[in-house]
C-alpha cells in the first residue's frame, strides 16, 4: 500500500459512502464470491467514480482557497 494523503484518504471515505449505499440495494447478507459481475462493476464504478468526484471536489476547494500574488 502507499503512503496516502489526508485529500485522498477523505476521498477513499466519501467513495465508501458510495459503496456503501450499493451494498445496501446488493444486500449486506450477500457474500463477495455470490455477487454477480454486473453488481461487482457496480461497486468497482460507484468506488472508482465516488473517489474521483471528491478528489475534484478537494481539488477545487484548495484551488480556491489559494491567493493569487
Amino acid at each position: 500500500m502507499v503512503d496516502l494523503t489526508e485529500q485522498e484518504k477523505a476521498a477513499m471515505r466519501a467513495a465508501m459512502r458510495r459503496v456503501a449505499e450499493t451494498m445496501a440495494e446488493i444486500g449486506w447478507d450477500t457474500r463477495f464470491q455470490d455477487l454477480s459481475e454486473t453488481q461487482v462493476l457496480a461497486l468497482i464504478e460507484v468506488a472508482v467514480g465516488g473517489f474521483q468526484e471528491a478528489m475534484q471536489a478537494i481539488a477545487r476547494q484548495d484551488a480556491a482557497a489559494e491567493v493569487p500574488f
